[in-house]
């Protein structure tokens, strides 16, 4: 089993892989562009870099003598980082660039799920010209979503009825998306708008097997009661049974079997899926239906899920990349986690930089929660300065949601400094809400 490891990324999601690597007795190789202090300590060696600078991340790993590399964040897996690694002979436990298509390109994905015949699949249409745009606006009288074709940081999917407010509203942003190449292309998808409640479901993927993991529920919005500007995430929870309260069984194992649909269509297409996978669905009076893939860990969502992992990461890792996926390693533990991400002032709109935050990280642990480091720099021991995205994460993992909620508040009470938390997140009363939310689109 390969050992020296290569992990990309300097985010809170790679910090949560980083631990569970190091757990697992690996010797790990990090690139990251900012200086996050919790992979930085459990790394025998750093490169501070782009991610996506493919020859400089390439030459690090030959001439550490990396055996197997672990990828977090989509934007290397687009440049094709995977690609070159492996020409180096480097195992990957994430997708090539053709594989990642399922992620960088919403078309590819939209027409992969039609061509096989995925359940799941929602009506969408994709322009590159606006004229065309109003003339089908014009005449669709559903809600809709508008997304960019490509990558957006999770922050380019704008709703009508939400975001947008008529249908002038919706051809304006298509017409931004087009003019601005939002997502690095000139095309814009226009889907229905699903109705129901969002949930994300990860697995391991080997190319041919997937195990799925704890479904876990992301906060996109920026602020409390779900309101404000789309982000990367705020925050998210997970239940002791590995459901979430408004998730049935069955609705779960429908999910699992999308995902596994999906991995054998890229198989079937010369284009084998290796990696964790994950599937944003919206569970409607129908059943789950599919928002996106991802083709890496959610973040903040791989925080709750490693959080939990019994089984031995670094094992898991290597058995997907050679292809030998088991179910037995893949265990996780029976415990709810709440997580709350801790940003700058202003994320989602105009984040303040190089904010002070002080960190007591014995005090967090000492209340049953996980610290994880994110988009910040370290000033100095128990200091960090904050960047234009995340700053922290912190998971209360406990017997049920309720109590791991309190866990994480009380985590946060050893954080100190000038930020902004989603307190809401994994609260009795928000989850009720949903509850009734999903009780209402079901009907009788």
């Amino acid at each position: 089993m390969a050992t020296k490891v290569l992990l990309v990324g300097g985010g809170a999601r790679e910090h949560a892989m980083a631990r569970a690597l190091a757990e697992g007795g690996a010797e790990l190789y990090s690139v990251m562009k900012n200086r996050n202090p919790g992979i930085r300590r459990l790394s025998k060696d750093v490169l501070a870099a782009s991610e996506t600078d493919i020859e400089k991340v390439t030459m690090y790993a030959r001439l550490r003598g990396v055996e197997l590399a672990c990828v977090g964040p989509e934007a290397p897996l687009e440049a094709g980082l995977v690609d070159a690694l492996e020409k180096e002979g480097v195992r990957c436990a994430a997708p090539t660039g053709a594989a990642a298509r399922l992620e960088t390109s919403k078309e590819f994905m939209r027409a992969l799920m039609a061509r096989r015949g995925i359940p799941g699949r929602i009506e969408h249409w994709v322009f590159s010209d606006i004229a065309e745009v109003k003339r089908f606006i014009s005449g669709y009288d559903k809600g809709v979503a508008v997304k960019p074709v490509g990558l957006t940081g999770g922050k380019g999917v704008k709703i009508s009825g939400d975001q947008l407010l008529s249908k002038d509203e919706v051809v304006r942003y298509a017409a931004e998306v087009l003019e601005k190449k939002v997502g690095g292309q000139s095309r814009v998808i226009i889907e229905e708008r699903a109705e129901g409640e969002e949930f994300t479901l990860q697995a391991f993927s080997d190319g041919k097997r997937v195990s799925p993991m704890p479904a876990v529920q992301d906060h996109k919005r920026a602020w409390e009661g779900d309101s404000g500007p789309n982000t990367g995430g705020m925050g998210s929870y997970s239940q002791q049974d590995h459901l979430l309260p408004f998730l049935r069984r069955q609705e779960y194992e429908e999910g699992v079997q999308v995902i596994q649909r999906t991995v054998d269509a890229l198989a079937a297409e010369g284009t084998p899926f290796k990696g964790p996978i994950y599937g944003q669905f919206m569970l409607t009076r129908e059943g789950p239906k599919v928002i996106e893939f991802n083709a890496r860990f959610g973040d903040p969502e791989a925080m709750n899920v490693l959080s939990l992992l019994e089984g031995d990461f670094l094992e898991i890792c290597n058995d997907m990349a050679d292809g030998s996926l088991g179910g037995e390693s893949a265990a996780f533990g029976r415990l709810a986690t709440v997580c709350k991400y801790v940003v700058p002032v202003g994320y989602g709109v105009s984040s303040r930089v190089g904010s002070e935050i002080t960190v007591d990280e014995k005090g967090v642990e000492s209340e049953g929660a996980r610290l994880y480091f994110a988009a910040v720099n370290e000033k100095g021991p128990g200091t960090v300065l904050t960047t234009t995205s995340r700053a922290l994460g912190v998971v209360g993992v406990a017997q049920d949601i309720e109590a791991a909620e309190r866990r994480c508040e009380a985590a946060l009470s050893h954080l100190g400094g000038d930020f902004f938390v989603r307190h809401d997140i994994g609260r009795p009363e928000a989850i009720k809400k949903k509850m009734e939310r999903m009780e209402r689109i079901r009907g009788p």
